[in-house]
């Protein structure tokens, strides 16, 4: 299964690095290029433990539609969403916060398995990895800039 670790520093309090993390809203504004939006569950606001949110946007040409469940959360520093539904087998993205003196290191691990066996990591080995990893460092930019944005 692949692993994709991204570590991006921001100059921002850990919790306001944390709660941005969990806004709907900003996650919709860090998929502007996939033109992804909340359409199941929470769909506005801050996620929490136990909530669902389903997001629908367009990868490779075709609309899809994931189902993402928060199944832990010990705020300020760490929560861990896991896919429900969706085109992947399986994923567990671990969103750790690491308090430092001039801001937070946000460090997104991200652990899937793709559909398809041999032809998932075939995909995986292709573009599929090259792909997930340019999303992350995307939306942690895009979570950097907002926070930093008045600073």
């Amino acid at each position: 299964m692949p692993e994709i670790i991204h570590h991006q520093f921001i100059k921002s309090p850990v919790q306001q690095v944390f709660d941005a993390a969990l806004s709907v809203e900003l996650h919709t504004k860090s998929m502007t290029q996939t033109k992804e939006k909340a359409v199941g569950g929470v769909t506005e606001g801050l996620l929490e433990e136990g909530d669902t949110v389903t997001w629908e946007g367009v990868h490779f040409g075709v609309r899809q539609r994931l189902t993402a469940r928060i199944v832990s959360m010990q705020a300020p520093h760490r929560f861990v969403d896991v896919m429900d539904k969706g085109v992947f087998h399986s994923f567990t993205h671990t969103h750790d916060f690491i308090e430092k003196a001039e801001g937070t290191l946000m460090v997104d691990t991200f652990v899937y398995q793709s559909p398809l066996g041999i032809l998932g990591r075939l995909a995986d080995r292709l573009f599929l990895e090259k792909y997930m990893t340019r999303m992350l460092k995307n939306r942690a930019v895009v979570l950097k800039n907002e926070l930093e944005k008045d600073g």
